[in-house]
Parts: C-alpha cells; sequence; structure tokens
C-alpha cells in the first residue's frame, strides 16, 4: 500500500513539473524555428529570428531600460537590505518587531494592492508617474528578499570576529569593512542579483508605475501578444530566460568559488 502511495506522489510530482516547465521548453524550443508561423512541426531551425530581435529598435530600448533599472533597484534594495539588516540582528531597539513586519510586508501583500496603494499615494502628493517612481517601487518589492538573504548569512557570523578586529584597535566603520562585510559578501552578491531579477521580470506593477512611452522587457512583451503572436516573441523570451536563469546560476557558482578562495 505504502508502495503504490509513493508511486502516485511521484507521478503526481512529475507531473505538475511538467505542467509547469513544458511551456518555457516551447518557447525555448520555437525560438529557433526557420516558419514564420510558430507551431509544431518544426521547419528547421534558424537564428533569424534573433538577428530580427537585434533590428527591433523598440525591443532593444525596452531591454536597455529594463537592464538600467534592474541594476539601479539592485544598487538601491542591496545597500538598504545591509544596513536593515544590520539593525536588526545586531541591535536591541523598542519597535524592532514592527520595523521587521513593514520590511517583509511586500513580501505578503499582493503585488497588485501595493502597485494600485502606491501609485495613488504618489498621485495624492502630486507625484506624476516617472522613473523614479518605477524605480521606487521596485526597490520596495525587491528589498524584503534582500534583507532575508542578509539577514540570515549575518546571523551566523560570530560576533567574537568583530570584537577582536575592535580589541585591536579597529573603529566600527574599519571593523565593518575589513571583517564584516567580506564574510556577509556573498549573500550581499545573492540579494543584488534576486533584487536585479525581480526588477526585471516584473510586469504587474510596472505597468502601474511606468510613464507613457517606457517599455521594459515584460511590459513589450505584453504589448506585442496584444497584437499577434510573433516568433520575435518566442526569441525575446528564449533571451529573457537565459538572463533570469543564467544569471543566478552563474552568481551561485561565483559565490561558490568565492566562499572556497576564503576558507
Amino acid at each position: 500500500m505504502k508502495l503504490r502511495v509513493w508511486t502516485l506522489l511521484k507521478t503526481y510530482t512529475v507531473l505538475v513539473y511538467f505542467f509547469m516547465f513544458a511551456p518555457i521548453a516551447v518557447v525555448l524550443v520555437l525560438a529557433f524555428n526557420s516558419s514564420q508561423f510558430g507551431g509544431f512541426p518544426i521547419e528547421g531551425f534558424s537564428f533569424r529570428w534573433f538577428v530580427k530581435l537585434s533590428e527591433n529598435e523598440a525591443i532593444i530600448r525596452a531591454l536597455r531600460t529594463s537592464v538600467i533599472l534592474g541594476a539601479c533597484t539592485a544598487v538601491i534594495a542591496t545597500t538598504l537590505g545591509i544596513l536593515a539588516a544590520l539593525a536588526l540582528v545586531r541591535y536591541s531597539f523598542r519597535g524592532k518587531d514592527l520595523i521587521t513586519t513593514v520590511l517583509i510586508a511586500p513580501v505578503l501583500v499582493p503585488e497588485t494592492v501595493l502597485a494600485v496603494g502606491l501609485l495613488i499615494f504618489m498621485r495624492w502628493l502630486h507625484v506624476p508617474r516617472s522613473f523614479g517612481l518605477l524605480l521606487l517601487g521596485h526597490s520596495i518589492i525587491a528589498l524584503p528578499f534582500v534583507v532575508l538573504v542578509v539577514q540570515a548569512r549575518l546571523t551566523g557570523i560570530r560576533r567574537d570576529y568583530e570584537e577582536a578586529a575592535r580589541s585591536l584597535g579597529a573603529n566600527p566603520l574599519q571593523t565593518f569593512f575589513a571583517v564584516t562585510f567580506p564574510l556577509m559578501l556573498p549573500a550581499v552578491f545573492a540579494g543584488a542579483l534576486f533584487a536585479f531579477t525581480i526588477s526585471f521580470d516584473n510586469i504587474t506593477a510596472t505597468i502601474f508605475w511606468r510613464p507613457s512611452g517606457m517599455e521594459t522587457v515584460p511590459t513589450q512583451i505584453f504589448g506585442m501578444l496584444r497584437n499577434s503572436v510573433s516568433p520575435e516573441i518566442n526569441a525575446l523570451g528564449f533571451v529573457m530566460i537565459c538572463i533570469t536563469v543564467g544569471v543566478p546560476l552563474m552568481a551561485g557558482a561565483l559565490a561558490r568559488y568565492y566562499m572556497r578562495n576564503t576558507k
């Protein structure tokens, strides 16, 4: 009986994963289809849609915007996340639990509710939709992930190392940059990449916050899908999958390499 239950659970798990990843596999395969009409069976292997993608100024402009926005979001969210994690782990103060809840709240609140709420608040302040508002919103969404990752790493760093540096004459700032920051660098790197990929992939909140005429890669794909399913969309999807999956994997490999070399 137990063997049959485990077999059913394994089969169900395989079917769930197949249902989740089959559409991604279809996009990856159709990106290299030479046919004008995306579908099966594939008529031939070709890079023509990637060439057309590189010649599409609107897509290149959207890709540039997404990369700049993601990089700025990573810098802001990582900087604030490091400071917040240090305060929450290394110090005790009144209202600590409340601040922790506020920092983690964007993960718990539905993204649409957060997007509409921030938009209404900015309208109340007479702040128009702009790149700055978009950057602020993405930073708010990405900040909790950075805080959680850095906080988990900082909890595992013994304070003995910092106290030893202080006893040798280092001030708090020197102790942070010479001892604490190098030890938490893999988590900082991971948190920055989390922030970048969250910003790069975001579409729900971006639709509410972006100014008129500005497109990111997800909103550009959404706009292209309104007219028809062009093979260029498959090629663009392939590029997005490579960025959002390849970059974190590469970062994880670099983090492991760094940790091995610092032992």
